[in-house]
């Protein structure tokens, strides 16, 4: 069994505790800015100013840089906010209210230096900090949400997606790209059947595929098998979780982070561990976990859940591939 390692602390304090390059991937959704209020003190998320909570997580994740592993790789899920008096998601609506910790009674927004109403674009101010602190920010990922929390705004369009940046410490770094593969589509599937050699090969694959001409300096029939690499908008919908009273990564979102990040007998870590979803799929994937979290009832959380089976949404067989 994969190892857990829990730590009570503030992120900063238990980071401290690692040692250096001891993480092979890292997986965590920080809390936002101003949405929360989770009654800790010193919690981040609670800044002045969006300046104030960049110029914080730019901190934390400096650190969070030295306990990776040369070769690693931070996946960070990060979602914005509106310039308003109140949280920015268009106002609240009763499956929001009943989301305890939303701060929709006090107005953290005050200090923004926004126009009322603007998007402030809290992902990208930070990627683009971590960037200049020496992060290789490699991708945009897009987290596309079937079943958005609803939002009662009649002048936009309702919010229905989130970011998952992909960071690196170093340009090259491990990536298995193998593990995640999404299936061909048909179409694709058909036109890789044949195998043609000379300069006109895609113009006669697209003949053959319609039934026209013939086949010349034919190199043999093949098997579409690998599957596509992985694209940037992963649509994955959000799943309950009773015992929580914060939203949760859906299980599938830190697996398919987890697959490409690293492999079994690796160590991943999620600073901001919160319910512990990230730890419990990578103990599943057969990876060691460690999580920080600064609030003890969720630290014994965490533990309930990590001790209870979970079961793999993608197929067992892991193939490994050298530095991406």
């Amino acid at each position: 069994m994969a190892d857990l390692r829990i730590i009570n602390a503030d992120v900063m304090d238990g980071l401290a505790q690692l040692e250096s390059g001891s993480v092979r991937c890292v997986v965590t959704s920080p809390p936002y800015w101003g949405l929360r209020d989770y009654g800790i003190p010193g919690q981040l998320g609670l800044e002045r100013t969006p300046e104030e909570y960049v110029a914080r997580m730019v901190a934390v994740f400096a650190e969070v840089r030295r306990v990776l592993a040369d070769d690693g790789t931070l996946w960070m899920n990060l979602g914005d906010s509106y310039a308003s008096q109140t949280k920015g998601s268009g106002g609240p609506s009763a499956k929001q209210c009943s989301n305890a910790g939303s701060r929709y009674e006090m107005s953290q927004r005050l200090h923004h230096g926004l126009k009322d109403k603007d998007l402030v674009g809290i992902p990208w101010r930070v990627a683009f900090a971590l960037q200049d602190d020496g992060w290789y920010l490699r991708s945009d990922i897009i987290w596309a949400k079937p079943n958005p929390m609803p939002e009662s705004v009649t002048d936009r369009p309702t919010k229905s997606h989130e970011y998952v940046f992909l960071l690196a410490k170093s340009e090259r770094y491990f990536f298995d790209a193998d593990a995640v593969r999404e299936p061909l589509a048909p179409e694709s599937t058909a036109r890789y059947a044949y195998a043609f050699g000379g300069a006109k090969s895609t113009a006669l694959v697209e003949q053959n595929r319609r039934g026209i001409g013939q086949r010349t300096r034919p190199v043999g029939e093949r098997v579409a098998t690998a599957g596509r690499n992985v694209r940037t908008v992963w649509t994955i919908a959000t799943e309950p979780y009773p015992e929580a009273h914060f939203a949760t990564f859906p299980t599938a979102l830190p697996e398919r982070c987890i697959r490409a990040g690293s492999r079994i007998g690796d160590t991943v870590l999620d600073p901001f561990a919160g319910s512990g979803t990230t730890l419990m799929v990578a103990r599943g994937l057969g990876r060691n976990a460690v999580g920080i979290e600064l609030n003890p009832e969720y630290c014994r959380l965490i533990e309930k859940r990590c001790a209870l089976p979970w079961e793999k949404t993608s197929h067992d067989d892991e193939q490994q591939i050298p530095l991406f």
